[in-house]
């Protein structure tokens, strides 16, 4: 069965710093007709940075459309025409103070497929040295450290929230299972 959608026009109802939202009038595979509103996001990097002790380095912020503090690892909105690598070197750095000279890549989350076109890169990196960090000037954040088997255990009993912290962790949390048995 054909399940592929075919776009019959778009209207932009909001242009934001950060997003844009459209509605989109589309044909479905029956040829019956509905709407679909979108998000458009740049995207965004993450990284699960670990300390010579096994420790992701995490930010706790304010969240404010949960109205809450949450933990997660460094991650940032990706700059037009920015190389996602690159994007998660700087992130690093802003966020944590931390610098790894190797990211490695754990692949590509759709944070809500429904509503958004987000893609998130995520990227793990062993820290070699520490500098300043330098967040963004609305940017309050709190830098922890916090044991990887620790980490995965707030992932399970629903500690972390977040979905990019949560995938991130789980995949290194594996990987380096899957290594350590070998």
């Amino acid at each position: 069965m054909n399940l592929k959608e075919k776009k019959l026009s778009s209207d932009y109802r909001f242009n934001g710093r950060i997003i844009n939202l459209r509605v989109d009038n589309v044909e479905l595979p029956n040829g019956k007709t509905a709407e679909r509103e979108v998000v458009e996001h740049p995207g965004g990097v993450c990284v699960a940075a670990l300390t010579e002790r096994d420790e992701l380095l995490m930010v706790r912020q304010f969240r404010y459309p949960y109205m809450q503090e949450l933990l997660e690892i460094p991650a940032g909105k990706l700059e037009r025409g920015e190389i996602p690598l690159e994007c998660g070197k700087r992130e690093l750095i802003e966020e944590t103070g931390a610098h790894a000279d190797d990211l490695h890549f754990l692949g590509e989350l759709y944070p809500t497929p429904g509503y958004t076109d987000e893609i998130i890169r995520i990227f793990w990196a062993n820290v070699t040295y520490y500098g300043d960090s330098s967040p963004d000037e609305d940017e309050f954040l709190e830098c922890e450290r916090v044991p990887l088997q620790k980490a995965f255990d707030m992932v399970v009993s629903n500690e972390i929230k977040d979905a990019k912290t949560q995938v991130a962790v789980m995949k290194l949390y594996c990987m380096k299972k899957s290594l350590a048995e070998f």
